[in-house]
């Protein structure tokens, strides 16, 4: 059997639109889960009691694979990124384990609920982030206020089609699929509640998506996640390879560190790997540097070809919510890949059309929610991020101040660091 095609899934929507309890019913419905909720977690929250057992169980085993849930479709091997709340998901999404190649938004269709703040956010974020391939679930189907109901499920669509072809998605190209993840209909299996809905199942959508091309040719870029001590093996740094190939025997520098290293052995599910490519999410025993040297945001390549240590970056950025507005000399933090740093922003070159990349204004005082821009950041101390034609995956970047994502944006240039002599 050839290996089959992965891809990371991540589960977006308004925190109480049941995108847990979906998950759960998916888990459920596929075997995947052997223990069931105690008896006093009662109704709906049994299933998203599942989805967050789960993600408890992975995050108390701080083995080298990062698993997130897996499941498996006939053709592809999926890893499910649940997001429950929305800090989650911007921690997830931004500098988590993974970038997802695909995302399923969750709406519900219940009375009162609809789009959101939040869902309009996520869409916002997903398609800023490069991420292409989306299914809605239109859930809560069942629910007393909706019953089914074809008009509904109509009018709950014709409001996220419309969000998402702002936002700069193809609704024509999206699947729209009337669910309930606390009854499972249409989730893995056809519903009859919905005899009105002819298309394909939640689980059959997700066997559709295709996973993006190795960037095999590029240089390495390998954001550090974790850093451990190992009694009797030294160093040992975790990390998704994103770009690139490493093998044993190479020689790594990491940046913004600036020092180099030698890589003695690979392993991915604890099993020693002779090369690693992208998308594999490994940890690596390195000769040459002390577990408190290196942290995470940190970025390893070759010798031959170091990441980039940026003085300044330009980036184009949509600003998703601000309580004012946002001037020259605004610092907050920017997360890219693994890492964060608090950035001083130096310029607001022009305010511009998201949609046809049109400029509106030069120079601009200020920009505001809603508004979408060219700006130039300092970052405060070194920090590592590359152009996103160059490297997507360290290109993309949230910008986080008070708790909440102010913007989103991703590096359209930079100026590195004069090498130290």
């Amino acid at each position: 059997m050839p290996e089959k095609e992965h891809i990371n899934l991540i589960f977006v929507g308004h925190v109480d639109h049941g995108k847990s309890t979906l998950v759960g019913r998916i888990l459920l419905d596929l075997g995947l889960v052997k223990e069931l909720p105690p008896a006093e977690v009662a109704g709906e929250a049994q299933l998203a009691w599942l989805a967050d057992r789960l993600k408890e169980e992975r995050e108390r085993g701080v083995t080298i694979d990062l698993a997130h849930m897996k499941i498996e479709t006939p053709h592809k091997m999926i890893t499910v990124i649940d997001a429950p709340g929305h800090r989650d998901f911007v921690k997830n999404m931004i500098t988590g384990a993974s970038q997802a190649d695909a995302a399923v938004l969750v709406v519900s269709a219940k009375h009162g609920e609809g789009v959101q703040a939040q869902t309009i956010e996520h869409a916002f974020l997903l398609k800023t982030l490069g991420v292409n391939q989306l299914v809605v679930a239109i859930n809560k189907m069942d629910d007393q206020t909706v019953n089914y109901s074809k008009e509904k499920y109509e009018e709950v669509k014709a409001k996220v089609a419309d969000l998402l072809k702002k936002v700069g998605y193809d609704p024509s190209k999206i699947h729209f699929v009337p669910t309930s993840g606390w009854k499972g209909d249409n989730v893995t299996k056809k519903s009859d509640k919905t005899p009105w809905y002819d298309g394909p199942t939640l689980y059959e959508v997700f066997d559709t998506f295709t996973s993006p091309p190795k960037p095999l040719d590029k240089p390495l870029r390998l954001p550090v996640q974790d850093v451990f001590s190992i009694k009797g093996v030294g160093t040992v740094i975790v990390g998704r390879v994103e770009t690139g190939v490493l093998k044993p025997g190479d020689s790594i520098i990491i940046e913004p560190l600036g020092k180099t290293a030698e890589v003695k052995s690979i392993e991915m599910h604890h099993e020693p790997l002779q090369k690693a490519e992208p998308g594999d999410n490994i940890g690596i025993n390195v000769k040459g540097v002390e577990r408190n040297e290196v942290r995470r945001g940190d970025v390893i390549g070759h010798v031959n070809n170091p990441p980039t240590v940026v003085k300044e970056f330009t980036a184009q950025i949509v600003v998703l919510q601000h309580p004012t507005a946002i001037a020259p000399g605004y610092t907050p933090v920017i997360h890219a890949h693994t890492g964060h740093m608090a950035c001083k922003l130096v310029a607001i070159e022009k305010k511009i059309d998201p949609r046809t990349g049109q400029v509106l204004e030069e120079n601009p005082a200020f920009i505001k929610r809603g508004d979408a821009a060219v700006v130039r950041f300092q970052p405060l101390k070194p920090f590592v991020i590359e152009r996103f034609k160059d490297f997507p995956p360290l290109g993309r970047f949230a910008v986080r101040d008070m708790g909440i994502t102010v913007a989103a944006g991703i590096v359209l240039d930079v100026v590195p660091m004069e090498k130290k002599k």
